[in-house]
């Protein structure tokens, strides 16, 4: 039933979203719904801030003030469980209809993270298969799986230049049988 959970964002008073954190998580344990409300994010950032004084110091800051990200399965008790709770001004939506939070924006909000399986590794011969590069053979020199990126070495003759792609790639066929 997990696989049904959405992200949704909750709005809050300003400066009650770390209340409202702790009241919904209280209310699910207590009405046993722990298998319905996933999870609950509040992003925060750091940033460095320069006092009157001068001095700089790094500073623990909302990223979006008055709100609170969660994961959830919506029904009909699970929108009352939230929306009942004290602070909670309701749902980002239409009215009375709460939206989730599409996989891209989940992404980029960065509440989420995806791993990511790569299938080859340094020295590998691949075949690229997209790009103006597509159907040429080329060796991996370096996989960046921070930016889902790998950057084979193309090889077309004798000469051999680098090129870069964020996937389109393949492991080349096995020819030795």
């Amino acid at each position: 039933m997990a696989d049904n959970a959405k992200w949704y964002v909750i709005h809050t008073y300003s400066g009650y979203e770390n209340a409202v954190k702790a009241a919904i998580e209280k209310s699910v344990v207590n009405r046993n719904m722990s298998d319905m409300v996933l999870k609950m994010e509040i992003p925060m950032e750091t940033v460095t801030e320069v006092t009157e004084s001068g001095v700089m110091k790094e500073v623990e800051r909302k990223v979006f003030p008055g709100y609170v990200l969660i994961k959830m399965i919506l029904t009909d008790d699970t929108w009352h469980l939230i929306r009942n709770i004290r602070g909670v001004t309701g749902f980002v939506g239409e009215a009375n209809k709460a939206i989730p939070l599409t996989e891209e924006e989940v992404t980029a909000l960065g509440v989420e993270k995806h791993e990511i399986v790569v299938l080859y590794n340094v020295g590998d011969t691949v075949k690229i298969t997209d790009g103006p590069l597509a159907s040429f053979m080329g060796t991996v020199e370096e996989i960046d799986a921070d930016k889902n990126k790998v950057r084979p070495n193309r090889s077309r003759r004798r000469d051999s230049a680098p090129a870069r792609s964020g996937s389109g790639w393949s492991p080349a066929p096995d020819r030795s049988r």
